[in-house]
């Protein structure tokens, strides 16, 4: 595989939190999580509580047995104690219960308003950033990275804090019963948390280099997927798979590494666990047999180890959806700390009665992720009102980055763009946009009705409008032959050929009504007759020949073919 190949795929993130970070940051970030997660607590550590107190309950009903073996069991005695057993330890179970139902309810809360605060996000990211990240890459953290971090909180946290809970009260309540055979447990039980740190802290970046490699995989195939014709009228089938797989095995690798590390630590808790049963066992025998304590607190400590360990295996097994947690809140918390658009209030958000007169002074532009790099170097130009003005240059001399300069959709570095005198850097940006239809070479429609694909965000449009429009495209037969007209849903079951794409997306800007259109490469996906015609219903629109179909601003709109 390629050298460049395995440092795509490799890329390092921007920041390691680790998992108190994310926690950290999580708790930052949303003040929902913070009362429900003490009171989560609070009931993790009453069942906690509760569940620690049996063994001590058990070690009385044992005492109560061999006290009576040559006499009378006292089976009232038993009884009672057997009551107070179940009382306690259904309580337990309803505090459990009730934390883990608290802890799911506010995560999957947590989790839509995040996927909400990641949408609105991508709105408020300059252009520049998606030069730099793929789509693909983006649409994981949205969905895959959300639900991995919203699963391992409601899952995984709960049991975490339920296991804090019952470890430090097992290792009171061992402490108060015999501490020497509470020392024995802990002897052995501290060398699994060594081992549980050792591996933690060997294992972090393979679950951070998974999720890392799956975004970029995600991305890859989006790309792929997306050009597949491409792909298969090049022949690039093998080269293609060849490529997925080295990404495959890269991502199989880090999975596999990060998934063996976590999984050897539940055996091994289980290990150190009966290790701990075998040195209470001893050290309580010879105690007992020498008369320092009864049978009854052998069978309790035996209990205690129980749940002494118990924490131990339930933080090695959540610490495996914590880690992936800790990489999946990484790239989720460092899209939203991306840096945003500058705070435009204040400036002109519109403009009233608008001319369409458009002019560039002395614009000097160069992308920001290449500012050494000037694409326009000293461009001047000025557009009447009404006038309609054509780019014309070979591929990469600049025709779409005039229009995107015109748009807002990047700073320039000097110099004015105005339109009816005001410059735009002076007005915001869905000021300026509003003064613009604007028809792309690449077009998008999106999963709806005709109407819904026409219309987008206008409203008000009537049914004439619309026909009006779709026959000045010479896309009104097209509509008629499908199912339900207008109210067909345009899905993988309609068959929609790239010109008349192209064409519902000229007559979305015709009824749009704009005072400015730009139109880059409108025309290239249709035939002869049809540009000829849709050249026509645009002479037409900017003369005012349509009145439902007219500029708002009752002035005729200018023209920029690009």
């Amino acid at each position: 595989m390629p050298k460049m190949m395995q440092n795509r795929m490799c890329a390092p993130g921007k920041s390691r939190r680790g998992i108190g970070g994310v926690l950290r940051e999580l708790f930052t970030y949303s003040n929902k999580l913070k009362a429900p997660s003490v009171a989560a607590f609070c009931f993790a550590v009453a069942g906690a509580v509760l569940t620690i107190i049996g063994p001590s309950l058990l070690s009385r009903i044992t005492d109560l047995i061999s006290d009576a073996l040559d006499g009378e069991i006292d089976l009232a005695a038993i009884g009672r104690t057997g009551v107070i057993l179940l009382v306690i330890y259904g309580f337990s179970a309803v505090f459990t219960y009730v934390e883990h139902f608290i802890m799911a309810t506010v995560t999957l809360e947590l989790s839509r308003d995040m996927r909400q605060d990641l949408s609105r996000k991508i709105n408020r990211v300059p252009m520049s950033y998606f030069s730099k990240v793929s789509y693909g890459d983006i649409l994981s953290r949205i969905t895959n990275d959300v639900s991995t971090l919203q699963q391992a909180l409601a899952n995984s946290l709960p049991s975490r804090i339920s296991a804090v809970a019952q470890f430090l009260g097992c290792l009171v309540m061992m402490f108060v019963t015999e501490w020497r055979m509470a020392l024995a447990a802990i002897a052995v039980t501290a060398l699994g948390f060594l081992i549980m740190a050792a591996v933690m802290l060997r294992s972090q970046k393979y679950f951070t280099a998974r999720q890392e490699n799956l975004s970029t995989l995600n991305g890859y195939i989006e790309e792929m997927y997306s050009g597949h014709d491409v792909v298969r009228l090049s022949r690039a089938n093998e080269q293609v798979k060849e490529t997925f797989g080295g990404m495959n095995a890269v991502l199989y690798d880090a999975e596999w590494r990060s998934q063996f590390l976590s999984g050897i630590m539940q055996p091994l808790m289980t290990i150190i666990g009966n290790l701990g049963y075998v040195a209470v066992c001893v050290l309580g025998s010879a105690l007992a047999m020498s008369g320092e304590i009864s049978f009854g607190v052998i069978v309790a400590f035996i209990l205690y180890v129980r749940l002494f360990t118990s924490p131990l295996s339930t933080l090695a097994q959540g610490m495996t959806q914590m880690q992936t947690a800790a990489a999946a809140g990484d790239h989720v918390f460092d899209f939203l700390h991306e840096k945003e658009l500058p705070d435009e209030t204040g400036k002109r958000p519109e403009l009233s009665p608008v001319q369409g007169e458009v002019e560039f002074e002395h614009v000097r532009f160069s992308y920001p992720n290449h500012p050494d790099k000037i694409i326009i170097k000293d461009f001047s130009a000025h557009i009447q009102p009404g006038q309609k003005v054509a780019i014309v240059g070979p591929t990469g001399a600049g025709k779409t980055t005039m229009v995107n300069l015109l748009m807002r959709f990047f700073e320039i570095n000097s110099g004015n763009i105005k339109i009816d005198g005001v410059p735009t850097s002076e007005m915001t940006r869905e000021g300026v946009h509003d003064l613009f239809s604007m028809v792309l070479q690449d077009t998008w429609l999106f999963e709806g009705t005709v109407r819904e694909n026409l219309v987008y965000n206008k409203t008000g449009v009537t049914d004439q409008q619309l026909e009006e429009a779709c026959r000045a495209c010479g896309i009104y037969h097209f509509i008629e032959t499908l199912p339900h007209g207008f109210d067909t849903v345009l899905d993988d079951s309609i068959a929609i050929s790239s010109g008349q794409k192209q064409l519902l997306t000229i007559a979305r800007a015709m009824i749009q009504g704009n005072p400015m259109l730009i139109l880059d490469e409108a025309t290239s996906s249709v035939d002869t007759r049809t540009e000829l015609i849709t050249q026509q219903a645009m002479d037409r629109l900017t003369e005012h020949t349509a009145p439902a179909l007219s500029s708002p601003t009752g002035c005729p709109p200018s023209k920029t073919p690009t």
